[in-house]
């Protein structure tokens, strides 16, 4: 029997439109039509390789969520596009990005252990080609940063800085930088054993290594490795066992005079649950901070992100930008990709007055200082309870829900740690560990969470 693949397409983009404003799946998803479904590959086609670049970078998580509810497990994607508009004997066709050769890869499960006792040469260092020097802008806020880390990818026998630890707030280029130095060093020398996990992917293959029997296999793999790159290091608190492990391949690679690179949404004396001896020795080497970008670094990022797209922005929209979106490099570079959403749905230039559109849809908290207090009288008022009640031992289904939203949002806009986030709330650190981790890993698939985030945070803004 022949599989329907326009239908099961169609079934995949009504769960993407569930889970996106109108606006983007307009963008992004309503001209992507299925060309096929056989044989375990789902193929695509879509406007562009701009269109491509842009599926993988923001949507791939939503994306690979529909397809394995609507195909299944195991399905390989493929993109494919008129290299020369409106020919389609110029068809180019691409298997989504390296990172995730299958579609489903560490979606809904944890990955089946990958360590073996002989493991070949040549490996996947899990390395983004585009995340090198070349890309990465540098301005006063990174200059520290960007100097240790060129000095480690350009002598890594040089062992002055090791570990490296990174650290910065959300989307100011810690990834980026860190995978700059691991690219740097392989274009060097290519039989560098380099390896880049986030510090959820090493929890995951851990938990399927211990499960498996196969703990000495994931100890020997790990401890082979000359640069190891671990980001955002901090998804580790409260995992004594997986810190344990991580301590003492710690230990090995530092003995043995192999760099260690690290990322962390905190400096190391800011860190809660962890254990102190793994504090120490993230203390041993170079702490280095990413601050929020200053303005002339963030009119290079915008430029910089402009030629890459093949757009010509006027100097007073990239001014006005620059000026107004203050936060983050991620922030500035969703920004152009929403003038270039909202000038092709409406066919029209990028104006000054469209980027101000865009861009009062981008701020929707308004950069001030927002306290504990605010919090927790914005999530009482939402959810329509009294206040005291957070502070209860209550575990009404309301009450908790709305505990675990002041955990998420204090820690969101309030910055405090998780530890002062739980004793105000006479909770543990691994509680709110718990409570934070719990929202974040619902947002991308639970619309009506998302509408009750963005309410919430209406609110505080508005107090």
């Amino acid at each position: 029997m022949s599989i329907d693949h326009t239908s099961l397409w169609n079934t995949c983009r009504n769960i993407i439109r569930d889970n996106i404003s109108t606006q983007q799946y307009t963008a992004w998803f309503s001209n992507i039509e299925s060309v096929g479904f056989a044989n375990g590959e789902l193929r695509l086609h879509v406007p562009s390789s701009f269109f491509v670049e842009q599926l993988e970078e923001r949507y791939l998580d939503l994306l690979s969520k529909a397809i394995y509810k609507v195909y299944g497990e195991g399905v390989a994607l493929y993109y494919c596009y008129d290299a020369v508009n409106g020919q389609s004997d110029s068809t180019v066709q691409v298997r989504t990005s390296d990172q995730s050769p299958e579609i489903m890869r560490n979606v809904h499960v944890a990955p089946a252990n990958p360590f073996i006792n002989e493991q070949p040469r040549d490996f996947d260092s899990q390395l983004n080609p585009k995340y090198n020097f070349a890309n990465y802008c540098f301005g006063q806020s990174n200059q520290v940063a960007r100097t240790i880390a060129e000095s480690i990818a350009n002598d890594p026998s040089n062992k002055t800085f090791n570990p490296l630890f990174v650290s910065g707030p959300c989307g100011v280029g810690k990834t980026h930088l860190i995978q700059a130095i691991g690219i740097r060093i392989k274009e060097r020398n290519p039989r560098a054993r380099v390896l880049y996990v986030t510090a959820r992917l090493f929890q995951s293959q851990y938990t399927a290594a211990n499960h498996k029997g196969q703990i000495n296999n994931f100890f020997h793999f790990y401890q082979s490795i000359d640069t190891l790159i671990i980001d955002d290091v901090q998804d580790l608190a409260g995992k004594p066992e997986t810190q344990n492990t991580f301590f003492h391949i710690f230990n090995q690679l530092h003995q043995n005079n192999r760099q260690i690179i690290l990322s962390s949404d905190c400096p190391p004396s800011e860190m809660d649950g962890f254990e102190e001896r793994l504090l120490s020795r993230f203390k041993w080497g170079a702490a280095v901070a990413l601050d929020k970008p200053d303005t002339e670094l963030r009119r290079h990022v915008l430029r910089r992100k402009a030629q890459q797209d093949g757009l010509d922005i006027a100097p007073e929209i990239i001014d006005y930008v620059a000026e107004n979106v203050t936060d983050s490099i991620r922030e500035l570079e969703g920004v152009v990709v929403s003038l270039v959403a909202h000038a092709t749905v409406l066919n029209c230039d990028i104006t000054l007055d469209l980027a101000r559109r865009v861009v009062a849809n981008a701020i929707k908290i308004r950069r001030r200082q927002v306290n504990f207090e605010m919090v927790t009288q914005a999530v009482c008022s939402y959810f329509k309870i009294e206040v005291d009640t957070l502070f209860t031992k209550s575990r009404k289904r309301e009450i908790s829900d709305a505990r675990q939203m002041v955990m998420y949002l204090a820690k969101k806009f309030v910055g405090l740690s998780l530890k002062n986030i739980g004793t105000k709330l006479g909770r543990t650190h691994a509680t709110v560990i718990y409570a934070c981790r719990n929202i974040e890993e619902r947002l991308p698939i639970e619309r009506e969470l998302r509408q009750s985030v963005d309410a919430i945070s209406q609110l505080i803004a508005n107090n």
